[in-house]
């Protein structure tokens, strides 16, 4: 009896030490395994983001928002959706830390992407294809999804590895920057959500490098979208008299051309960057009377009206482009008016052209550049960036405001057909925010104000 017992003992210890190696082993595969396969696992995260088609004028933001707030979840972040104006959501996700008296660092990006053609595409758009030499085709590959997904996986990282964060780190993904962003973060920067965050500095996007150095902007140029128009007394097709309605308005179409060719010397000179001009491109143009068959061929139109899209850099002076408006391309003398379908103002208040500092005065560019570096990367010279996002509703506020999209070795494809970004980029990218996060949430700031916008 003894001795049964002594065995039934034995076997029960020798069940329970393989149940114990069984355990450990599968904790150590599973282990392996996570380090194994991460990459594709990241890379499958950014292409099932890439596939909720967020297209303009019909975003799906209702499943964009529930894989978001699914990561945030996986993640152990708090998240919410807060919608400013109802079916435009707006994610917020936050890691809180130990301080959160510090104000917090804001990593901005938006969900909604550009409409795609189909048909001119070598891949579907939002099918989030790999080619064999790991380019991810995708509307939003660019612009700008992969930065939405490298903040979560950075911050994924981070936590694998034990970091935590002195400051309160936020990330929002909102709605419409692709038609404006007036629904989007332009309601979250004026809103008490946006106050009660104390944010100190905001990241949003940049573009794409096609050089081995990353590109970073610390303004933008202004939309101004202006539309001239023209009157006259109509007239039979044949008859040659002055200021006919297109005829005024073709004048002034060569006014613009020969403005804009100026600009775009400087350009091509090297004597100014691209962000660094006043830019403008004819948007459409619009005259002719309607017949069933097309247009009525012997009839000159009594009016004439040609849009143009105008950038307007902080740097440029704005009342000498109104004066050349008023004046040159639009003078009433030939019976010509314009109007602004949009116009935002590249100064502030004061005068003074919004900007962030890329100097000593302003801790976290100094930061990032220090960030990039010790990921092993490299900086470009700042730069004004050629269009709008939304981090100039963040700059109004007097925020410092930087716009970066780890892209190097990329060509430029934001709107374009086939946009892509390589899977090496993407998962180089996160390398490089893992480290940019991690400076700014241990940056203390300066004894006694702990890095506030006064400071900045």
């Amino acid at each position: 009896m003894e001795l049964n017992r002594r065995s039934l003992l034995l076997l029960l210890l020798l069940s329970l030490l393989a149940l114990i190696l069984l355990v450990s082993s599968a904790a150590a595969a599973a282990a392996a395994a996570d380090v194994h396969d991460d990459d594709d696992s990241i890379v499958a995260r950014f292409q099932r983001y890439l596939r909720i088609n967020t297209a303009q004028p019909s975003p799906d933001y209702a499943q964009s928002t529930d894989f978001l707030l699914s990561e945030a979840k996986s993640l152990a972040l708090e998240g919410r959706a807060v919608e400013f104006v109802p079916g435009k959501p707006v994610v917020l996700l936050r890691w809180p830390g130990s301080d959160p008296s510090l104000p917090s660092v804001l990593l901005n990006s938006h969900t909604d992407v550009q409409p795609a053609e189909d048909g001119k595409w070598s891949h579907p758009p939002f099918a989030a294809r790999a080619d064999a030499e790991g380019r991810i085709y995708a509307r939003g590959s660019q612009d700008m999804k992969c930065v939405g997904m490298q903040y979560l996986e950075a911050i994924r990282r981070l936590k694998r590895s034990g970091f935590a964060p002195l400051r309160d780190v936020y990330l929002s993904f909102v709605p419409d920057e692709e038609i404006g962003g007036h629904d989007g973060a332009a309601k979250l920067a004026e809103s008490d959500e946006f106050r009660a965050m104390n944010v100190g500095i905001v990241l949003d996007e940049g573009l794409a490098s096609p050089m081995e150095y990353y590109r970073a902007f610390y303004g933008e140029r202004c939309p101004w979208w202006l539309v001239i128009k023209a009157t006259g007394a109509p007239g039979h097709g044949a008859k040659l008299y002055d200021n006919t309605a297109m005829e005024n308005l073709l004048k002034s179409i060569e006014s613009v051309r020969r403005f804009r060719a100026s600009q775009f010397n400087l350009v091509k000179a090297g004597l100014k960057a691209e962000g660094e001009v006043i830019s403008v491109n004819m948007v459409f143009l619009k005259a002719g009377t309607p017949s069933p068959t097309g247009f009525v061929m012997n009839l000159q139109p009594s009016e004439a009206e040609a849009g143009f899209d105008v950038r307007v850099p902080p740097t440029a002076d704005p009342k000498a482009l109104m004066t050349r408006i008023a004046e040159e391309w639009a003078p009433i003398s030939r019976n010509m008016t314009f109007e602004f379908k949009q116009k935002v103002s590249p100064h502030d208040a004061l005068g003074n052209p919004i900007l962030t500092a890329t100097d000593s005065s302003n801790p976290w560019w100094a930061l990032l550049e220090e960030a990039v570096k010790k990921a092993n990367g490299k900086l470009g010279s700042p730069e004004i960036f050629p269009a709008s996002t939304d981090a100039r509703y963040f700059r109004d506020l007097g925020l410092p405001a930087i716009g970066f999209s780890p892209m190097a070795n990329t060509p430029v494809l934001l709107h374009d057909h086939n946009e892509f970004l390589s899977k090496t980029e993407y998962l180089r990218g996160i390398e490089i925010y893992e480290s940019i996060i991690k400076a700014y949430a241990s940056h203390a700031g300066p004894p006694g104000d702990g890095g506030s916008k006064d400071e900045l």
